[in-house]
């Protein structure tokens, strides 16, 4: 299924002109036009306009999105020397791991050694190590379909702290509660709206990275997504019973089929139906147990699996992820079962021994984009593939390569892929990547 290249709202956008500034912003925003025809703000808006910060930003990275990869890839971006700028719609960083609440990212080890290393890791395991939480002995091969044994529970709300603190100290800015509203390409980069309470944001930018997870960004840009009729189900996380301790206790999932994050109206239906579900969970278990039904733990949002892909410059296939395919142009390694869940549950498809998938720069690209990288689950790939690979670990791996990739990009005024591929592989290693 690929999605389809223009829409209302992102026509209307590109034929306003938002490089005219502030006030052009505003008219796009409402979508109001004078008598003549131009752009305006009549009455009620023009006095909402008041009290409405339009604000400008030149930056030489922007990224969209601060989950699994997006907050990884700001600090690569920003330790490499580039002027960046964070967007996000919630208030926190972490994504899954944090507002899903799936804290026990992995894999960063296969076969005994250390496969993934850089930003991700280290924040990984400072959270872990404050809070005293047990890392596993990744040196014990895990048990037949036991991957979950070299996975590291952290408690979620601490790695939002640690996170946001390693973006700010990185030197990148960081904006909460805004979303991107319109796009426009220009020659050397990008043009970006942004809205929030309060606030228009008119940000241009070099080098673009969509991390949020659907490639919304690359969509709204008109390049193409792929995507199946048939989507893996999300999932609500909560507990009942005795006390939440984050990082040590497991919680329960309920399955939300049919889950799509690529709109506010799909996020809020999904996560009205998640909610109700666990309503009738607790109710289920008030009638047979009553001092079990106590919630003491419930996730603000629905955690996806499943999204759009970008149709990438390279497509991973199941086959490469199988056969742990080494690309010549490889940013990062990936591991994990393929690990399709259905309507019927997830039986894990285990990659064979010593086998370690790749993940290669030309994925990252939507093809025929210019000045643009997505980096997460959303990258180049079949459905199989992107099953395995969507993991935590990966996408930490990839958003740091996309924002290594973005910042010599910008500084060398060129294209990503033509950014020499011994400079990325030096500054990501710099960094305490593995490249391999």
């Amino acid at each position: 299924m690929t999605d389809p290249v223009n829409n209302l709202s992102r026509r209307t956008f590109l034929q306003t002109g938002l490089g005219a500034g502030a006030v052009a912003w505003a008219s796009i925003a409402f979508g109001a036009k004078s008598a003549s025809g131009k752009n305006a703000l009549p009455g009620a808006l023009e006095r909402q306009s008041a009290s409405t910060q339009f604000l400008e930003n030149e930056v030489d990275v922007l990224v969209v999105g601060g989950g699994t990869a997006g907050h990884v890839a700001a600090i690569q971006a920003a330790r490499a020397g580039a002027k960046t700028l964070l967007v996000e719609r919630s208030s926190m960083l972490g994504g899954t791991m944090t507002l899903g609440g799936v804290a026990w990212p992995g894999i960063f080890h296969a076969w005994g050694r250390q496969i993934i290393g850089g930003f991700g890791w280290e924040l990984v395991k400072k959270a872990a190590e404050f809070d005293g939480d047990p890392i596993p002995d990744f040196t014990v091969p895990y048990e037949g379909r036991k991957h979950w044994q070299h996975q590291i529970r952290i408690n979620q709300h601490l790695y939002a702290l640690l996170a946001e603190e390693a973006v700010l100290g990185a030197g990148a800015e960081l904006c909460y509660y805004e979303f991107p509203a319109g796009i426009r390409a220009e020659p050397d980069g990008w043009v970006v709206a942004t809205a929030g309470p309060g606030v228009c944001r008119t940000i241009r930018a070099r080098q673009l990275v969509d991390a949020t997870g659907g490639a919304d960004i690359a969509g709204m840009a008109g390049l193409a997504r792929l995507r199946e009729n048939e989507t893996q189900p999300g999932s609500i996380l909560y507990k009942a019973g005795s006390g939440f301790i984050p990082g040590r206790d497991k919680t329960r999932a309920i399955y939300v089929h049919g889950a799509d994050s690529s709109s506010a109206l799909t996020r809020t239906r999904d996560n009205q139906r998640a909610r109700s579900s666990v309503l009738k969970r607790l109710r289920a278990i008030r009638e047979k147990t009553p001092e079990k039904a106590k919630l003491t733990h419930l996730m603000p949002e629905v955690s996806i699996r499943e999204s759009w892909r970008i149709d990438a410059e390279y497509n991973v296939t199941v086959d490469d992820y199988r056969s742990g395919r080494k690309f010549p142009d490889a940013v990062c390694n990936a591991f994990y079962p393929v690990d399709l869940h259905t309507k019927t549950g997830v039986r894990p498809e285990q990659l064979g021994e010593g086998t370690v998938p790749t993940i290669p720069r030309r994925a990252l690209i939507p093809k025929g984009g210019k000045n643009i990288l997505v980096a997460g689950r959303s990258v180049g790939s079949d459905r199989l593939a992107n099953s395995g690979f969507r993991v935590q670990a990966p996408c930490m791996a990839m958003g740091q390569a996309a924002g290594a990739i973005a910042a010599l990009a910008a500084r060398k005024k060129c294209q990503p892929l033509d950014v020499p591929f011994g400079e990325v592989r030096a500054l990501l290693e710099q960094h305490g990547a593995i490249v391999p």
